[in-house]
């Protein structure tokens, strides 16, 4: 069939992305499900850093590539020998997919799948597939998902289904930016009783662990950002507080769990130097491949700190969305909270530039209620 979808053509063209223009809309042949493969009619789609970091060239990846990795929609069609799915299913995509049987996924989302980190690097689905091509070129899939279109053919350990009263805009932001900073919250962070939370970088996914830490009731949650608009919604969103870094160091704020979701050397620095005696720096952001921070190990060692990382929240997806798709529905996690603008595919080039210039916190992709075949 024939959809339409955003293709990164080439990674690192210059700024503004409005006018360079490193992804096109086009038409690509998306070709049926496999066996242990469904085909999703997307509903919509978020807009994460992951996605810039592909554009900017922090991360790496083949191209041709169709984007978008924080997705959902509903189930068209169903490949061959899947039965626990239906035709109508409403679905949540999962970024990382889990094989089930290599090492790493025996670790209960503290590593990533070996096997689906090989596909997402090769641009492929989980068991190697390929289903995107244009004028006889394959097109690569992103992380999975390739979300950025009208449609689009996934592995079944790439979706968690999820009830159609969870609206398509909540359920693409479980997928990445709640499973991501909500996961560094409840997965990672093991955050006790009168625990201080301080979340240094206020997007998406930062914005989701601060949301979540505020409906576990522990103690005190911080916002750290350098946008003054971002901490205003932070406060609104019921955070003690928010400081710019250079206020958060100054005033000596400190506390037990710090988490660092800005993906930046300098965030990375603050989070430390903000993490409090005996406490624990989780750092779920993901900078450019040759940053560097800089620190004093003896800070680490004489005040029996921890430094941990969290990738995709340490997560789970098909135990963890469920429950925080049930955490949205008793009203103690206000997901809507995180999507700051809703756009159309045409406007994709456009959306990197906000997202680059830091003004937004989750832009989401809506399509018609039957999607657009071409």
């Amino acid at each position: 069939m024939k959809i339409k979808g955003a293709v990164l053509e080439e990674i690192g063209r210059s700024r503004p992305y409005a006018d360079s223009k490193p992804i096109s809309i086009s038409e690509v042949e998306l070709d049926p499900p496999g066996p242990g493969e469904i085909l999703v009619r997307i509903e919509a789609a978020g807009v994460c850093h992951s996605d810039l970091s592909v554009v900017d060239g922090n991360r790496v990846r083949p191209v041709p590539m169709l984007l978008g990795h924080e997705a959902a929609g509903k189930v068209e069609e169903l490949g061959e020998g899947i039965t626990d799915l239906s035709v109508g299913d409403r679905v949540v995509m999962a970024f990382l997919p889990r094989c089930g049987q290599c090492k790493n996924c025996q670790t209960d989302g503290r590593l990533p799948c070996t096997v689906g980190s090989a596909a997402n690097n090769a641009g492929t689905l989980l068991n190697d597939g390929q289903r995107l091509h244009r004028d006889g070129e394959d097109i690569k899939h992103h992380l999975g998902v390739s979300g950025f279109a009208t449609h689009a053919v996934v592995n079944r350990k790439s979706v968690v289904a999820v009830g159609d009263d969870v609206p398509p805009e909540i359920a693409a932001v479980l997928g990445c930016a709640v499973l991501t900073g909500g996961g560094a919250v409840i997965n990672t962070a093991d955050l006790q009783d009168g625990d201080a939370v301080i979340i240094v970088g206020l997007g998406g996914v930062g914005m989701a662990a601060l949301i979540t830490a505020i409906s576990l009731g522990k103690g005190d949650v911080i916002g750290v950002d350098s946008v003054p608009e971002k901490l205003e919604s932070a406060k609104k969103l019921g955070a003690t507080s928010a400081y710019t870094p250079q206020e958060a160091i100054e005033t000596g704020l400190k506390a037990a769990v710090v988490i660092e979701a800005a993906g930046n050397a300098r965030a990375f620095e603050t989070a430390v130097n903000l993490t409090d005696v005996g406490g624990k720096t989780v750092t779920v952001g993901l900078p450019a491949p040759d940053a560097r921070a800089s620190l004093a190990p003896l800070g680490i060692t004489a005040e029996a700190r921890t430094i941990v990382g969290s990738y995709l929240g340490s997560a789970v997806p098909e135990r963890d969305i469920p429950t925080y798709a049930q955490l949205w529905r008793e009203g103690s996690l206000p997901v809507e909270a995180l999507i700051s603008s809703h756009i159309t595919l045409d406007q994709i080039n456009e959306a990197m530039d906000q997202l680059a210039d830091g003004h937004a916190i989750r832009q989401v992709i809506t399509f018609g209620n039957k999607g657009q075949t071409l």
